[in-house]
């Protein structure tokens, strides 16, 4: 497995968000996660990128123990990812907000990341063009992230965090503001990118999108993992029915 969390725990005062959770992730697999408000999904995955320490279990990634690893540290070894509120750079233009996705691989200063914009290379470039392609902004490279629209601009997130070449993609809420067009676009994009051998951690409130998507889903529910299956298994899930099918997702 790529990835393979144990028991993991993590505590807000009195209040247990994520409750001994068990997740083990294939390489180029698109993995489900889907609960109901308050369910504890982003803290969980907030854990599993770092910007949460656990106070209980273990991660493992590519089979390395990186529990206690920082976000960049971990987007080193191949972890990137997209946040429920949007972390565009929003005065910079669209191709510069994914040449932004390379160069903090090696340089841990943002601002200093800026730097090689005056002549990046043209392979970089092309690269990052090609990304916008996929993602379908190939018309907007020279736009600010500022100005697109809210489905557009997650959309460069999406590219922003594959212009890292991850091993581990997590999207959170990726399809929000989305079209169901647009959605059924980014469902065949994720479905491509498992083919490439990427791992996918989908969090998403479009239960359609995640059950046509994913070949695995868990449920999580008050912290806890209730069920975990294939999507037909958890759409007939009589627990994960009465939890959560169709409700709004957590934050």
């Amino acid at each position: 497995m790529l990835l393979e969390a144990t028991a993991l725990t993590k505590r807000f005062g009195g209040v247990v968000a994520v409750n001994a959770v068990d997740l083990a992730i294939a390489e180029g697999r698109v993995f489900g996660l889907i609960g109901p408000n308050g369910a504890g999904k982003t803290t969980l995955i907030n854990l599993i990128s770092g910007h949460f320490r656990p106070d209980g279990g273990a991660i493992r990634f590519a089979g390395a123990d990186v529990t206690r690893l920082r976000p960049d540290q971990l987007a080193r070894r191949g972890v990137a990812r997209t946040f429920q509120a949007i972390r565009l750079f929003k005065g910079l233009t669209v191709l510069e907000n994914v040449l932004v996705g390379r160069y903090v691989l090696s340089r841990p200063d943002v601002l200093a990341s800026l730097i090689p914009f005056r002549d990046p290379a043209r392979t970089e470039r092309a690269a990052a063009r090609g990304l916008l392609g996929r993602v379908g902004l190939s018309t907007r490279t020279e736009a600010l992230a500022g100005e697109l629209a809210y489905g557009d601009q997650r959309r460069l997130e999406i590219a922003r965090a594959l212009a890292a070449q991850p091993r581990l993609l997590i999207l959170d809420e990726p399809a929000a503001g989305m079209n169901p067009t647009e959605s059924a676009v980014l469902s065949e994009l994720l479905r491509a990118l498992a083919a490439e051998g990427i791992a996918v951690i989908l969090i998403e409130h479009d239960v359609r999108l995640v059950m046509g998507a994913s070949e695995r889903v868990a449920v999580l529910n008050f912290g806890r993992k209730i069920a975990e299956g294939t999507p037909a298994e958890i759409q007939a899930d009589p627990v994960v029915r009465e939890a959560y099918l169709g409700a709004a997702d957590d934050a």
